[in-house]
């Protein structure tokens, strides 16, 4: 495959976020700060912040770094995802 498919495949595969409640109810039930999660990642805790009120979204590198800090979570914590408050 060549290099702008890679980069099309890249765009279309992004990794999709939970809803910012979701967000940041797995932080909350990891017993994790937003100072850490943004220390983790490589941004700082305004980042998190904004991203857990739905005010931002993360670019694409530290969009992956999150994604994957969030998959981890959930996979450790299941239930956190289903006793989130609703949004409503």
């Amino acid at each position: 495959m060549s290099d702008p498919l890679r980069r099309i495949d890249a765009l279309v595969d992004e990794d999709p976020l939970p809803t910012p409640q979701i967000r940041k109810q797995l932080r909350l039930t990891a017993g994790l700060t937003q100072t850490e999660v943004a220390n983790a990642i490589g941004v700082k805790r305004l980042a998190i912040a904004r991203w857990e009120a739905g005010l931002a979204q993360p670019h694409r590198g530290n969009r992956r770094a999150y994604a994957h800090l969030l998959r981890r979570l959930a996979a450790k914590h299941p239930d956190a995802i289903k006793e989130a408050p609703d949004e409503r």
